[in-house]
């Protein structure tokens, strides 16, 4: 007959008549066990599933973003210095000197400079008689004195000049640009650079005249 003696703390202990009584008793034990780790270890392995699958998206994005966003880099490493090809080629293409302009006045075309002072004359006159305006009047300008138009105040720069004679070329250098033929001159105006321009309008100017100067010839 198997007596149970009841422990403190309210458990009771069997006391089993043979060695089989407690043995039956194991299989029941042991199947409560087996079955509470099979659950812990289904939890453990969902857990680490998920950590598992979390590890694999952020691995695949860093190598999607490497690929994506890869700085491209140079076959020969180093800096690319310019090339000398075109410095070479700009230095060989020498300026082309305009042509003198007794050359320039043989095919010169008064008409044509006629056209090409339209601009000028918000600032000169040209009709004999004329009268001073923010420039000079030109009339009869080919072959007279720089800076001796009476009444005109003239620069400075230009005042020291009188002495000299607007000819073919000084007036051909002057029209080109006013600042570098008179250093100091207060006229604002850019210039023509159109070298065969030039020539029809000195033509034109010689033209201004009761009795025209004869132009130089090539």
């Amino acid at each position: 007959m198997k007596r149970a003696k009841r422990l403190s703390n309210g458990l009771r202990l069997e006391r089993f008549k043979t060695p089989a009584e407690a043995l039956s008793r194991l299989p029941r034990l042991g199947c409560g066990r087996a079955q509470g780790s099979g659950t812990m270890d289904i939890e453990t392995n969902k857990i680490a599933g998920a950590v598992l699958s979390t590890l694999l998206v952020v691995l695949g994005l860093n190598m999607i973003a490497g690929i994506v966003f890869a700085p491209h880099k140079p076959v020969v490493p180093g800096f690319e210095l310019p090339s000398e090809e075109p410095a070479a080629a700009a230095g060989a293409a020498a300026p082309v000197a305009d042509e003198p302009i007794a050359v320039r006045l043989a095919k010169a075309d008064p008409a044509k400079g006629e056209k090409a002072v339209g601009a000028c004359k918000a600032c000169h006159t040209f009709e004999k008689g004329g009268a001073n305006k923010v420039g000079p009047h030109l009339f009869d300008v080919y072959g007279r004195n720089e800076g001796s138009v009476a009444g005109f105040g003239y620069s400075a720069a230009m005042k020291g000049r009188n002495d000299k004679t607007w000819d073919a070329d000084g007036l051909d250098h002057f029209i080109k640009n006013p600042k570098a033929y008179v250093p100091g001159t207060i006229m604002a105006f850019a210039g023509i650079g159109k070298p065969d321009t030039r020539a029809d309008v000195i033509a034109y100017l010689n033209t201004l005249s009761d009795a025209p100067k004869p132009l130089p010839k090539p």
